[in-house]
């Protein structure tokens, strides 16, 4: 994909909620302060425990100079579009211009519904967002009284106005490919989430935008591509702060990806992704440019011209590196810092460890795939502990988030999200459990031929992969008994003790198996 050229923005994702109601505007002013391009919050209407977003971002607005604001996304089906226009238009004047526009087609389609919403089914969500689109800008337009046909969202001799301080962004969060083609064909931005668009599937969105763009008379370029990151195991971007900045101008070079938006609750994140990953991004990214501009002719190579593509930044040193012999570039994931659970399934510090690796061995990037390979399938594990964990706190929070992961659960009772939780955690267990016997079955004895002393490890290894199916077990078994007994408080307080515990022992144990197993995968292969 190009990089589109588009500057840079960075930006913050706060949750306004009803029990610490001060604390998004105080964590907006931080960011403001801090020099964050944007803030953003969720705006959910159906959830008592959360702010009106609208509400939140004038509160944030009128306490902040600089940082522009934008809901993330606005739900469309409880907020009418001509609604969404004067809205949006008013908070601009009265800002002074900082309001964007973020919008969703909706989802959670039983608690919009119980709201008074409609209930739309995926055709009937993307040809109402594309009116709603035309009824927006249309109310933007000024002039005369404007009429604008429609199923759902029309327009009969309307006045329109106010008319905004600065041409307001309307950035769709889409996913499926019929709301792409909408983005590309009508919006002004890509808004996608990480759990819903990993960075390996934004390349094909980003051709579905472009297509549609091309096919609609426009430059993909007019289409800024913002990211909704989670960063953490199984997320985006990975690792610790410092490693942010090459991630970030990865995808912005390779993906044309210009906004970053990162949820935070705490300022000192704020404050570092502000003065140090924002910066050395936008470093990296100005460097690469000017490199990729010297070495064309004329306008025509100037960076950001929309379809020529950009060499990779600085971010595949390492992988060429490998590919010519280098040492192991293949890096184990570090182990959790904070615990989640005061229990603990095991005592790190008995841990055996295996031969010291040699030092001068040099790795061709064929003989690392093996490793690079194991740490994929766990970073799968890692992404399904991520969504299962989500899933369990949306369950306890009473919202309908299952309904967000599976299409089909979504016109089920809160009872019923409780017994599909249990049968998405049962798929979860089986995976898991797959993927630990064929190492034990396979991986485990091979390398356990090939080099004796990993012996101690392995079976180390192997009592850890027992205790966690046990884990698991013990998680289902409290999954059922949330639903049987009522979800009184008690059985709350042992369903977030067990996976709090199991997301402690899952990452502990995935961090360890790939820190002793990496090195001799690549020295030996696998032989499986």
């Amino acid at each position: 994909m190009p990089d589109y050229g588009h500057d840079l923005l960075f930006g913050a994702v706060l949750v306004p909620s009803t029990e610490q109601a001060d604390d998004a505007v105080a964590l907006a002013r931080i960011a403001d302060l801090a020099g964050l391009d944007l803030v953003s919050v969720p705006d959910h209407p159906y959830r008592p425990e959360l702010l009106d977003a609208w509400m939140a971002l004038a509160m944030i607005a009128a306490s902040t100079t600089r940082v522009r604001v934008f809901p993330n996304v606005a739900n469309l089906p409880l907020r009418p579009p001509a609604v969404l226009a004067r809205t949006a238009a008013g908070l601009d004047l009265l800002s002074g211009g900082r309001v964007e526009l973020g919008l969703g087609a909706g989802a959670y389609w039983d608690a919009i519904a119980a709201d008074g919403g409609p209930r739309r089914d995926p055709g009937e969500a993307v040809r109402a967002t594309r009116e709603a689109i035309d009824v927006i800008r249309a109310l933007w337009s000024g002039g005369r009284r404007v009429s604008v046909p429609g199923e759902h969202y029309a327009l009969d001799g309307a006045a329109p106005g106010p008319a905004p301080a600065h041409p307001i962004g309307i950035w769709v969060g889409a996913v499926g490919p019929r709301m792409l083609g909408l983005t590309g064909a009508t919006a002004d931005g890509w808004l996608p989430s990480v759990p819903h668009v990993p960075p390996g599937r934004l390349a094909a969105g980003h051709r579905i935008v472009d297509e549609a763009a091309v096919a609609a008379g426009r430059d993909p370029a007019e289409v800024r591509r913002l990211y909704n990151l989670s960063p953490g195991p199984g997320g985006f971007p990975r690792g610790p702060l410092d490693s942010w900045p090459e991630q970030l101008a990865a995808l912005a070079l390779e993906q044309g990806t210009s906004g970053f938006l990162l949820p935070a609750h705490q300022p000192a994140l704020i404050q570092s992704f502000a003065a140090e990953v924002a910066p050395a991004t936008r470093e990296l990214v100005a460097a690469e440019r000017g490199r990729a501009a010297g070495g064309r002719d004329g306008a025509a190579g100037r960076a950001g011209v929309a379809g020529a593509p950009v060499p990779a930044a600085s971010a595949p040193d390492r992988a060429r590196a490998a590919a010519s012999g280098d040492p192991l570039t293949v890096r184990p994931t570090p182990p959790p810092k904070a615990w989640r659970s005061a229990e603990r399934l095991w005592d790190e510090s008995t841990r055996p460890v295996g031969p010291p690796a040699d030092r001068e061995r040099r790795y061709p990037r064929r003989e690392q795939e093996p490793a690079r390979n194991l740490v994929a399938a766990h970073d799968q594990l890692r992404s399904d502990l991520d969504r299962l964990c989500e899933l369990v706190r949306e369950v306890l929070a009473d919202t309908l988030a299952p309904g967000d992961a599976r299409s089909e659960i979504q016109r089920l009772s809160l009872r019923q999200n409780s017994w599909t939780l249990g049968a998405y955690c049962a798929s979860y267990c089986r995976i898991t459990t797959l993927h630990h016997t064929r190492e034990d079955e396979d991986l485990f004895p091979y390398l356990r031929r090939s080099d004796p002393r990993l012996g101690e490890v392995l079976d180390r290894l192997t009592e850890e992969h027992h205790a966690i199916h046990g884990l698991i077990e013990r998680l289902d078994r409290e999954l059922v008994a949330f639903v049987s007994e009522g979800g009184g408080e008690k059985e709350r307080e042992a369903l977030r003790a067990v996976v709090d515990l199991l997301s402690d022992a899952l990452l502990s144990h995935l961090a360890y198996e790939e820190k002793e197993l990496i090195e001799p995968m690549a020295r030996f292969g696998t032989g499986w």
